[in-house]
């Protein structure tokens, strides 16, 4: 068994006992499923977007995580406040770059992000990091395009690699195949169910639950893979339970899922291999 899955998976217990507090910036589609699940996961969740007190309330949590999902010119500001009063205190900053390629807006915003302040983790579908690597992209709205997937996995992989190298941070790339890395040490991920795609804020959750693992340990890669390995488990169990009844009950499991488990089911259900 893989040690890194070990010990990121030994890190939920660590999680529900230290009880990070997670400030989030992100979206006003998902805020409240975002809330929800990294009170699931044993995080404790914090929603302030406000210029006037977003930095203040950063440095009292443990990470950070912004989302551009509904980008908008009041929160840009308030992305960057934060984020350079995270590096201050040396507090991880969790970055999903929704839509990153789209537009003229979501590009010129990740790019003063990630030039103005140092993001520990990077967690985005395959189109939004190979635009902010530098490579074309075919960005479909906020998700990946098949395009880009069709080149294959072992590209994937060299490409988070360099990037992770080249932004002394770690990338995660989730998809079919979870690609997570830090340049040197590199685990794939094969669980989840295509039914997450059905469902509004997956995506936003996962970065959620990668900020609440991401707190409570000084290891990020581990937190990474922690975070995107619960999501992926809990939307196997929850189709199990609930996917022949729709959308809206699937929802409702996924969050169950995460609230019961277990270092041990994510043991039991991973599906991962290092490269």
């Amino acid at each position: 068994m893989s040690k890194l899955l070990e010990q990121s998976c030994s890190q939920l217990d660590s999680l529900r006992q230290t009880v990070p507090l997670v400030h989030h910036i992100t979206n006003y589609v998902t805020v409240n499923d975002c809330a929800n699940i990294t009170l699931a996961v044993g995080a404790s969740p914090i929603m302030a977007d406000d210029d006037g007190e977003c930095a203040q309330i950063t440095a009292l949590a443990q990470s950070l995580v912004l989302n551009m999902g509904t980008l908008n010119r009041r929160t840009i500001s308030s992305m960057l406040l934060s984020g350079q009063a995270a590096n201050e205190k040396g507090i991880p900053v969790v970055f999903d770059p929704v839509g990153a390629g789209a537009s003229s807006l979501r590009n010129n915003t990740a790019g003063q992000i990630l030039q103005q302040v140092h993001v520990n983790v990077l967690r985005g579908n395959l189109s939004e990091i190979r635009f902010l690597a530098g490579l074309s992209a075919n960005t479909k709205g906020v998700d990946a395009a098949q395009e880009d997937a069709a080149e294959g996995l072992a590209p994937a992989i060299q490409m988070a690699k360099k990037l992770a190298k080249a932004k002394s941070c770690v990338v995660a790339i989730t998809g079919a195949t979870d690609i997570l890395t830090d340049g040197e040490r590199t685990l794939c991920i094969q669980n989840g169910h295509p039914m997450l795609s059905k469902v509004t804020g997956t995506g936003c959750m996962c970065s959620s639950l990668v900020g609440s693992f991401c707190g409570a340990g000084p290891d990020l890669l581990l937190g990474a893979i922690g975070g995107v390995l619960t999501m992926g488990v809990a939307g196997e169990i929850a189709y199990e339970r609930a996917g022949s009844l729709g959308t809206g009950s699937f929802r409702v499991a996924l969050m169950d899922a995460v609230s019961t488990m277990t270092p041990q089911m994510l043991l039991e259900h991973a599906k991962t291999y290092e490269v």
